[in-house]
């Protein structure tokens, strides 16, 4: 495993920041690490990167105790904290080669090409940090956490203060470092995490709430569905409302044709899709598509911490 946790607890005078929460993550994992503010998602990330010591469990990281040797875990690990500490009166250039020193690189003007290529900094790479974007500061942070090459990556809220494109880029990076390392990444942008991850932990009041892939979370169990039709024909509303497991309804259009899709809303959607074979073949309509609509990522977020 890459990264193992278990029973973590992190407490600050009564409260239980993080409460003896587990998970693994193996090799070539990309997974988004959620919840809401203040849920323990940075002081989780600060404990496995080393930068903070648990009350009780352990963290190891490629098989090393953080407790034990968080010297040898600093250069497994590639980490940007939330705040993203940086030395402002610094030029770009210049930080990148204090941070290789500290990591004691050699080839150090190729390693610092190399973010600078990566991270798209090479506009900005003879600027001040001072003088950079909230953006660029970012970037600055993520080639730093980069430089010497770690076998995981840590990041937490890696996109803050990105504009859409910038995003996009970032993303595309993520996804091409996850190929041959560990990314474990907090954000509070779901769509974000839906296009990056296949596997997402989240938590809330320092519990682990879900631990599961994209695919599985979307298609579990729900309080109401929402089955999508289309007819080619025209049809009266009153039809489908009349429909025994139809609790609700509501309508969009379907472009480019310009037909109307029902959304009907069910608690049973296997019997309400059985309904509407039999409403077809009784009033001799046809059906362009039938579908049970999955939960967005944002759905599953919302029922799993609104719940505690």
């Amino acid at each position: 495993m890459s990264i193992e946790v278990n029973q973590l607890l992190k407490q600050y005078g009564e409260q239980k920041a993080v409460n003896h929460i587990s998970f693994t993550i193996n090799k070539g994992e990309i997974v988004g690490f959620l919840g809401p503010n203040g849920a323990g998602k940075s002081t989780t990330l600060k404990i496995i990167a080393g930068y903070l010591l648990p009350d009780q469990g352990s963290a190891k990281v490629c098989g090393i105790d953080v407790g034990v040797n968080p010297l040898a875990i600093k250069r497994k690990i590639g980490y940007l904290p939330e705040s993203n500490p940086l030395y402002f009166e610094m030029y770009v250039k210049e930080y990148l080669q204090f941070i290789a020193g500290v990591h004691q690189l050699k080839n150090v003007t190729a390693q610092i090409q190399r973010v600078i290529e990566l991270t798209g900094l090479a506009l900005e790479q003879k600027k001040k940090i001072s003088a950079l974007s909230k953006g660029y500061k970012q970037r600055v942070g993520i080639a730093a956490a980069l430089i010497h090459q770690p076998e995981v990556l840590i990041l937490d809220e890696p996109t803050s203060g990105l504009d859409p494109n910038q995003i996009i880029e970032i993303r595309n990076l993520i996804k091409q470092e996850g190929q041959n390392k560990t990314v474990l990444f907090s954000s509070h942008i779901l769509q974000e995490v839906q296009a990056i991850c296949d596997r997402v932990i989240i938590i809330n009041n320092g519990s682990i709430v879900a631990n599961d892939t994209l695919v599985n979370l979307q298609k579990g169990k729900k309080e109401t569905y929402t089955v999508a039709i289309q007819f080619q024909e025209k049809i009266a509303d009153t039809l489908l409302n009349s429909l025994q497991n139809c609790d609700g309804m509501e309508m969009a259009t379907a472009n480019p044709i310009g037909s109307i899709i029902y959304k009907l809303h069910t608690l049973r959607p296997d019997l309400l899709r059985k309904e509407l074979f039999e409403l077809s073949v009784q009033h001799n309509l046809n059906i362009v598509s039938l579908q049970t609509e999955e939960q967005s990522l944002e759905e599953v977020f919302r029922a799993l911490t609104s719940k505690l």
